[in-house]
């Protein structure tokens, strides 16, 4: 027989988890406050606005700050190892974004760092429970890391060509056509390779203009290449199934994802009290 859910394993279920309705409507409403909270921050750096409605907007940052704040505690209370969570990702962030706020009425200028807030929207995945996307995520993750060196290797290849064309331009250019230092013809490689091209510094000779016109060319290849290679993995990585993906976590260790069936964690190995399932799912 399941023994009773205590308070703080019912405020845990519906905290830490979207899995059942509580939880999910939870984390809608902490999203809407969010949201909310960055729409007051933005509204508040706009001058006009802010000399009309500024006693307001402090009101309202200060209500989002006690919410979150209020928030902040109550995971705390509710998870057997607060500070596991309060070292967690998470639980980092939701510090921040309630931290610049109070340290705003001794140091002003560090309010808007209250737009820290928006990495906490991350949860955004967990609500909806958008499995499909995650996978998605988690596919294109995994053509990113066999990648890696492929691109690393093709980085290396692209820096080489854009010291010595660089180095050139100086050379055919001179100071006398902006180019000062090999560092700034450095930069002007970058941003013509990389097809920016932001025109702060261009060639005026006929050779530098044919030098231009190559690395125009290039440009093209350093654009290209790296998203072929990214493709080719994630075309190699098809067709093998993704697990599927909940918002049941481990009050443990925190760790995020368990199978609806799991008794213990894959993670740490403790084993999960019978209050975290959710007979609906």
């Amino acid at each position: 027989m399941t023994p009773p859910k205590t308070l703080r394993q019912r405020l845990y279920t519906v905290i830490f988890e979207a899995d059942t309705r509580a939880g999910k409507l939870f984390d809608e409403l902490l999203i809407a406050a969010i949201l909310s909270s960055l729409v007051v921050v933005v509204l508040d750096s706009v001058e006009s606005v802010s000399r009309q409605h500024h006693a307001t907007l402090t009101q309202l940052e200060w209500l989002f700050t006690l919410l979150f704040t209020a928030e902040y505690v109550a995971r705390l209370w509710c998870t057997p190892k607060p500070w596991a969570y309060a070292r967690s990702f998470f639980g980092l962030v939701d510090v921040l974004a309630i931290l610049p706020t109070y340290l705003a009425l001794f140091f002003p200028e560090l309010h808007a760092l209250i737009d820290v807030r928006v990495l906490r929207l991350i949860r955004v995945f967990r609500v909806f429970k958008l499995t499909h996307y995650l996978a998605e995520f988690s596919h294109l993750g995994r053509a990113l890391s066999a990648s890696a060196r492929k691109i690393l290797v093709f980085l290396s290849v692209v820096l080489m060509v854009v010291m010595v064309m660089g180095t050139l331009m100086y050379v055919v250019e001179g100071p006398a056509h902006g180019y000062t230092s090999i560092p700034v013809g450095m930069y002007w490689a970058i941003t013509t390779v990389t097809t920016v091209g932001f025109g702060d510094i261009t060639p005026k000779t006929d050779l530098g203009r044919a030098i231009a016109s190559l690395m125009m060319l290039m440009g093209w290849g350093v654009l290209a290449v790296p998203t072929g290679i990214v493709t080719a993995e994630m075309v190699g990585h098809q067709g093998k199934p993704a697990p599927r993906v909940t918002t049941r976590t481990c009050p443990h260790c925190l760790t995020e994802g368990l199978g609806t069936e799991d008794r213990y964690c894959r993670h740490c190995g403790q084993a999960l009290p019978d209050h975290q399932r959710d007979p609906g799912h």
